[in-house]
């Protein structure tokens, strides 16, 4: 085979490589729940109405994307003059994050800070793809224990914080990269409802939470 032969094979790779990528994410897209989705905004929106706290937490790229949504959540939901959410992602200290590691054990990490900071009434948002990562059950354990509610973004079976999160939304996929790409896709069309939502003020609380849950077991 010629050289040019050789380039021209590879770059077909590289196209398939990215076209079928995309492929995935985009049909991922419309696999979503919509039910789900919405009860997810309805529980950030009714914790801040109620002037509670939000807390995220994730490990790697899901640590990236607990800060980065509580970032948007903070800043990017905030109109003029409106009200703004209450929101701390306990992967961005990091000498506090080492101390409780040495200390207690990378187990450990988030379910400590949340002993110190968590009340009851506040939400906690558990990233990761597997749902399995022993510092992520522990901090949805230790959330419950304090009665705070708490929202898991996961893969495809919702691993171990499954059926212990009050609401969970599956990624229905097992490629890590392209459920990280639907956890901040989704982390941004939650904030994007919240600004709208809360640029047009409402009455009270949002309390259709309760009623989608009676109709529907959204921690399946």
């Amino acid at each position: 085979m010629t050289r040019n032969g050789r380039d021209s094979d590879r770059r077909a790779s590289l196209d398939a490589s990215l076209g079928g990528y995309w492929d995935d994410l985009a049909a991922l897209a419309r696999a979503l729940d919509p039910v789900r989705l919405r009860a997810a905004a309805e529980l950030l929106l009714e914790t801040q109405a109620r002037g509670r706290v939000v807390f995220m937490v994730g490990n790697g790229g899901s640590a990236a994307t607990a800060s980065h949504f509580a970032c948007d959540l903070a800043k990017g939901t905030r109109g003029d003059g409106a009200p703004t959410f209450r929101v701390m992602a306990l992967t961005d200290n990091a000498p506090l994050l080492t101390a409780w590691a040495n200390d207690a054990g990378y187990e450990r990490v988030f379910a400590e800070q949340l002993r110190s900071l968590a009340r009851p009434g506040d939400l906690l948002v558990a990233i990761s793809a597997s749902g399995s990562s022993p510092n992520i059950v522990a901090a949805v354990e230790a959330a419950r224990s304090l009665r705070t509610r708490t929202l898991a973004l996961t893969g495809r079976d919702g691993g171990a914080i499954g059926p212990l999160a009050d609401l969970v939304v599956r990624v229905p996929s097992d490629r890590i990269e392209i459920v990280e790409d639907a956890h901040m896709a989704i982390a941004h069309s939650l904030c994007v409802a919240a600004r709208a939502w809360l640029a047009s003020p409402q009455d009270g609380v949002v309390h259709t939470v309760s009623m989608i849950a009676d109709s529907v077991d959204l921690s399946a």
